[in-house]
């Protein structure tokens, strides 16, 4: 226990780097592939160079390792900034500097306000009088409020005389969870126990803060520290086009195996004829003639897969990591998502997974602090019956009151001792917090202007809205909490125990959710309550029932002896301190209820309504009580008041007076019937239907009602109801899930994720309990709010506003894709456009493995001639507008469901890719018909030959890209005509010198005379324009479709736009539209011209 530990998040060390490096390198199939080819090159007598290989692979494996140990490099460094930081550790009554990473588990640390602590701390000594310190985890979770701490009960003061042994827990990540406990040794006494919680553990990365030092200490250090437990790496996250690379790269694999298959049949097949086998001029060396004939033929596929290699592209690899990498910071870069209110603007988590924004499908978001502010204010309580609105001119309970029933009174309340005991109960049933005063204010009056500290913004509300009728909450000292009633005096309590809220229970001792308050109180008592908490969740509003219990002296000391004794437990502490708050919070007498607002998100209705316009499915998933979710959904208009509900819950199954199974049986086949069978077909996923003919759905469900339907009886009823409840929800414009777990939530993202066509999902959340949906997802987002920052640390994406999720997925998602899309389609393109000439050529060479281009040029091409101009395309196109994409949200159906990388789009690339291979070979065969090619009769060879077919293929491949290019910028243009220009210096460059290192120069003096033929000339630029004619006729000819010349669907991508239309007809457009805009004084949009 005795051992430091350091502060590791770094992979790699100087001396494992290397070799650790490259074996995660050659895991990937495509690099291992092409270490293959390269060592078959070394090993076996090929027709190329192993440079045509090696270079490309070194280039990857090169760049690739730069990135990763760089950011190695930052973890290293972060981690030297957290080893060596100072701290303060107290040695034989002696306070001496240490660095943090020779912090031992037992070291006691001393800390000082605004420090942060270097490791998880047991508390055992404050500066506060009332043994309480306060920090904030805003590193660990996000949360600025201050959260209070205890010391450990009778430890020494002096803290050189204390001898303790503390036992606790294995190192384990959640946050929020601790048990252990402290032997505390005293002479001649027996060693006392005390039970250690988490509200005695300071967690590293926390800051102390309204305390001026305190001892602890160290229980867990290092990589046990919960916060670096909390570092460790999620599970990885692959996108669909990462899974069409691999399909389309399985295709190219079989082309090319198909290729060296065919050569290889066909050369034996041609030497099997007298005279082709050694002819008189290449006649067999002994050692071939000794060559064992399968071997041999095994050596000439081997030769044939070397010489058609280059097409499998694998600077694909590399080149989409950069775009992934590089396009992420367009996000995060973008000025519309900044937020002036917190200071941030969008986050980054993952790069790789940026068109999967553009192909999400269904969207799961929470309800509270996502859809709404989680900004609680009080709006009206009731006491036993009686409602109370508060009116700003009365500081008493003289607001308007009403009995909620059939006959109503005005100005009726509940008598005073029940106001006062309901209001004593919003006072001190709670864990806020006062910030302390900078200023002595001996009075105790009412101050507004205090403020008020807690982890739950409904309970600052709360006491805020007791406030208002009189009574204030002046603060907690010592165990001691002090309230001011309305007739000015000090009411001084005693805090004995603290039951804490949580998720399961709902409840807060005697505050908590009606499900959860009204099954342990008196049935008389509820009917007056009831109807005054349904009205005010029908009107959005969150509720809360308050009561309370009178406990017998015999009754506390049995629930204190029951608290202590499970709290002390090592093993399933949890649950015994369950049982002992259930019975506790039994028998309790009804109060009455609050309801506190919690307003929408800014544009949250408009945004909804975007993501529906989308053909995406909204699901939204919450906690809260059916009512006020629903209420929630009219706001956003997810529901429509002509939407009809389709709702499962228990009290829908409670109606037929039947067993709830059979009951949930007959309503999923009646909806089934209603939603699915009786309803029209859908196209382009289900939106909502502005037509009367035809009837919008919603569903509604609880968490209850999903457990049955998730975990039947049966096993056979159980898939059964899964099939039918999917079936209904994916025939309904929005699907609400109330009264949800946490594991529920992720429940019903996985059943989604893995049903028919595998759809693309997202989930949206800013709390702890979205976490699991949100890693369950393939796609999570994280709401910068105001529940924390495990949402935000555990998510793909972060964004301050639910807003901003409309121009993330329908603006940069849409490009995103149909950048990646056109990036993967033209890699396999321009290659099998490569290669197949080079396949051609071996049925006029005698299938002799001669290569058809220099070694340079096949080392070259994917390198440095065709790689920047569609890194710069897939990184900059704007194939439409964004305002386009924001204002007309069906355009993010025309890529929906993976279209641009379909096996028809791919088909149409391929065919293309074969079209102008065959052009390219066979119009420069034609032309070598007559090889005397210049006007002194000298003859061109195979090396020119070979030149001009890939001088065509450069020029065209590179023309092609700009004839796709739409959103012109000097990056595109510098690029582009950047290429070619290098690619024509570098041949002249790579020909006109001797080069010494080379034992056979083919090229010298190659590439001039080729240019001094005007034959070549002409047969050069006419296979250009031949080969990219027939897109130039269709851009022509074809009727644009609006006056945004960039605004043409990508689905299907075989003719877009082209930089024609970009060039001529989108300024002619843009005058006319300025034009109109003059004369009318508006801008005039989506017009047809």
């Amino acid at each position: 226990l005795a051992k430091p530990f350091h502060n590791i998040s770094r992979c790699y060390t100087v001396w494992n780097f290397l070799p650790k490096n490259l074996f995660e390198q050659f895991r990937r199939i495509a690099n291992f592939y092409f270490l293959i080819i390269f060592l078959v090159q070394v090993i076996v007598d090929t027709p190329t160079s192993p440079v045509t290989s090696g270079l490309p692979l070194f280039f990857v494996i090169t760049v690739t390792a730069i990135k990763q140990g760089y950011e190695d490099w930052l973890r290293h460094k972060a981690d030297n900034e957290v080893n060596k930081c100072p701290v303060t550790v107290l040695e034989d009554g002696r306070r001496m500097q240490k660095e943090s990473e020779k912090i031992k588990v037992g070291d006691v640390l001393e800390v000082e306000e605004d420090e942060t602590f270097p490791c998880d701390l047991i508390l055992l000594q404050s500066s506060r009088d009332d043994d309480t310190c306060f920090v904030t985890t805003a590193s660990l979770d996000g949360e600025s409020n201050h959260k209070t701490h205890y010391t450990v009960p009778d430890t020494e003061k002096d803290l050189e005389s204390l001898n303790a042994t503390i036992e606790c827990e294995q190192p384990q990540p959640d946050l929020y969870k601790f048990v252990g406990r402290m032997h505390i040794y005293k002479s001649n006494q027996e060693p006392a126990v005390r039970s250690l919680g988490p509200e005695n553990l300071l967690l590293k990365g926390a800051t102390l803060k309204n305390t001026q030092k305190i001892c602890g200490v160290a229980v867990y250090t290092g990589m046990e520290t919960k916060m670096a437990l909390n570092y460790q790496g999620k599970s990885q996250k692959r996108s669909a086009v990462e899974k069409s690379i691999n399909a389309f790269l399985l295709v190219y694999l079989c082309i090319l195996v198909s290729k060296a298959l065919v050569c290889t049949v066909l050369k034996y097949v041609w030497q099997s004829k007298p005279g082709q086998d050694e002819p008189w001029y290449n006649e067999k060396t002994q050692r071939e003639k000794d060559t064992n004939m399968y071997l041999k033929m095994f050596t000439d596929f081997l030769s044939f897969m070397v010489l058609f290699n280059f097409i499998i592209p694998v600077s694909m690899y590399v080149t989409v990591e950069m775009q992934k990498f590089l396009g992420s910071f367009f996000i995060t870069w973008d000025k519309d998502f900044y937020d002036p209110e917190i200071e941030e603007g969008a986050l980054v988590n993952t790069s790789d997974l940026n068109e999967e924004l553009g192909q999400v499908e269904y969207v799961f978001t929470d309800k509270t602090g996502t859809l709404t502010q989680n900004n609680m204010e009080f709006i009206e309580c009731c006491i036993d019956g009686f409602q109370y609105k508060y009116r700003d001119a009365s500081s008493e309970l003289d607001g308007f009151c009403a009995t909620d029933g059939p006959v109503s009174k005005l100005q009726q309340k509940a008598g005073r001792e029940r106001e006062e005991l309901f209001l004593r109960a919003l006072c001190l049933c709670h864990t806020v917090q006062v910030k302390e005063s900078t200023e002595q204010d001996a009075s105790h009056r009412p101050q507004e202007q205090r403020g008020f500290i807690a982890s739950s913004p409904d309970e600052v509300a709360l006491v805020k809205g007791a406030m208002r009728y009189g009574f204030t909450f002046l603060g907690l000292e010592s165990k001691t909490m002090k309230i001011l009633n309305r007739s000015n005096d000090v009411e001084i309590y005693e805090l004995l125990h603290v039951l804490n809220f949580d998720p399961v229970r709902r409840r807060m001792s005697i505050t908590g959710a009606d499900s959860s308050i009204f099954p342990r109180v008196r049935q008389e008592e509820v009917e007056r309550i009831r109807l005054h908490v349904e009205r005010n969740a029908t009107e959005g509003y969150r509720t809360l029932c308050v009561a309370y219990k009178h406990l017998s002296a015999e009754e506390y000391a049995q629930a204190d002896e029951g608290l202590k004794e499970a709290r002390l437990a090592l093993q399933d502490r949890e649950e015994k301190l369950m049982a002992v708050y259930n019975q506790v919070e039994t028998g309790m007498s009804l109060i009455g209820a609050t309801a506190v607002e919690d307003r929408l998100q800014e544009e949250a209705a408009e945004t909804m309504e975007a993501l529906q316009g989308a053909g995406i499915n909204v699901w939204v998933l919450t906690g809260d009580k059916m009512e006020t979710a629903k209420s929630t959904c009219y706001a956003c208009r997810l529901f429509q008041r002509n939407t009809e509900l389709l709702e499962l819950t228990v009290r829908t199954l409670e109606d037929g007076g039947r067993r709830r199974e059979e009951r949930l049986h007959e309503l999923l086949l009646e909806y089934h019937k209603k939603a699915v069978q009786d309803a029209p077909p859908a196209k382009g996923g289900v939106t909502r239907s502005w037509s009367v003919a035809n009837q919008d759905y919603g569903f509604i469900i609880d968490g209850a009602t999903l457990s049955m339907v998730l975990n039947s009886s049966t096993e056979s009823n159980s898939s059964r109801y899964k099939n039918l409840f999917l079936q209904i929800c994916q025939n309904c414009t929005a699907v609400l899930c109330c009264r949800m777990a946490p594991l529920q939530k992720a429940q019903i993202v996985k059943m989604v994720k893995n049903s028919k066509g595998s759809p693309i999902t997202l989930s949206i959340g800013d709390g702890a309990n979205d976490v699991s949906m949100i890693l369950e997802a393939h796609v999570g987002i994280g709401i910068k709010g105001k529940e924390g920052r495990q949402a935000v640390r555990n998510s793909d994406y972060a964004i301050p506003k639910l807003k901003h999720l409309k121009k993330l997925l329908l603006a940069h998602g849409h490009l995103y894709y149909v950048r990646i899309a056109h990036l993967v389609q033209y890699f396999f393109y321009k290659n099998l456009c490569f290669i197949l000439p080079q396949f051609l050529y071996q049925f006029f060479c005698g299938y002799s493995q001669q290569p058809l281009y220099d070694a340079a040029y096949l080392t070259m091409y994917n390198i440095c001639f065709t790689s920047m101009p569609i890194l710069a395309y897939s990184l900059l196109e704007q194939h439409i507008c964004m305002e386009v994409l924001l204002d007309n949200a069906t355009l993010y159906r025309e890529i929906a469901k993976n279209a641009m990388l379909r096996w028809g789009p791919f088909l149409y690339w391929t065919l293309l890719g074969v079209f102008h291979g065959l052009l390219f070979f066979f119009g420069v065969r034609f032309l070598f018909s007559n090889s005397a090619l210049q006007d002194n009769g000298q003859v061109f060879g195979n090396w020119s030959y070979g030149t001009i077919v890939f001088t065509v293929l450069v020029f065209t491949v590179t023309l092609k890209l700009a004839l796709d290019t739409r959103h012109w910028t000097w990056i595109n243009h510098f690029v582009i005509w950047g290429s070619l220009a290098f690619y024509v210096f570098f041949s002249f460059f790579w020909g006109g010198i001797i080069w010494p290192f080379l034992r056979q120069q083919r090229l010298y003096f190659v590439f001039a005379n080729m240019l001094s033929s005007v034959t070549a000339w002409l047969v050069i630029i006419l296979l250009i324009v031949l080969s990219l004619l027939p897109e130039i006729l269709l851009v022509v000819f074809r009727k644009p479709r609006g006056p945004h010349a960039r605004q043409v669907g990508p689905s299907p991508p075989p003719f877009p736009p082209s930089f024609l239309s970009n060039v001529f007809l989108e300024p002619l457009l843009n005058i006319f539209q300025c034009r109109l805009k003059d004369l009318d004084g508006d801008e005039v949009e989506n017009k047809k011209f």
